[in-house]
């Protein structure tokens, strides 16, 4: 897969620029996401990770400044250490400029990277040295309006190949968790 990263006056952009941040970051807030943890997108995330094999899985809402991982499923114990002999600790938040689904929301398409480091854009993004990541599946949460809320996404600290079967199924889970926010966003229910 061929991506080419938008430059700024000749100027590699690691972090690409997102204009539609904050319309994003006022309808996330409008339908109550990006701001708490879902013990069923948790759940989601779990199921996610179950069916792609994959040790670490997200559902996860960015805004202006940050990424928010509403839904998150992570392997029992730690399956990266640093250096230093310590593990790193995965909480539910991340800078924007950290990992890769600020891409996948901007592009507003799926992103395989079956080995981050093949790809010198990305293989000097923080999460690969903070935590490991060297495989990476995402695809962009879009809903009825056309605005990208987030992403879905998949990670280990392998390489791993994901090929079609990989792509086909993250994105088909992305269109089913954007049906399932819509129906909760319509009927004014918790998520299913």
């Amino acid at each position: 897969m061929s991506y080419d990263p938008p430059r700024t006056a000749g100027r590699l952009l690691l972090t690409p620029e997102d204009k539609e941040a904050p319309a994003r970051a006022d309808r996330l807030r409008r339908l109550g996401l990006g701001e708490r943890t879902e013990p069923v997108l948790d759940a989601y995330a779990d199921g996610l990770a179950e069916v792609t094999g994959a040790p670490y899985a997200m559902v996860n809402f960015i805004d202006e400044n940050r990424q928010f991982f509403a839904g998150l499923h992570l392997p029992a114990a730690s399956l990266f250490v640093k250096g230093d002999g310590t593990s790193p600790q995965v909480g539910r938040t991340l800078p924007r400029d950290h990992g890769f689904c600020p891409h996948v929301v901007v592009r507003r398409k799926a992103l395989v990277l079956e080995d981050v480091c093949d790809y010198p854009r990305f293989a000097g993004n923080p999460v690969v040295d903070e935590f490991g990541i060297r495989s990476y599946l995402g695809a962009p949460l879009i809903d009825a309006t056309g605005m990208v809320l987030g992403t879905v996404c998949v990670v280990d600290v392998e390489p791993r190949p994901w090929g079609r079967p990989g792509l086909e199924t993250i994105k088909a889970s992305a269109a089913d968790l954007v049906a399932r926010l819509e129906r909760r966003a319509a009927d004014g229910l918790p998520l299913p």
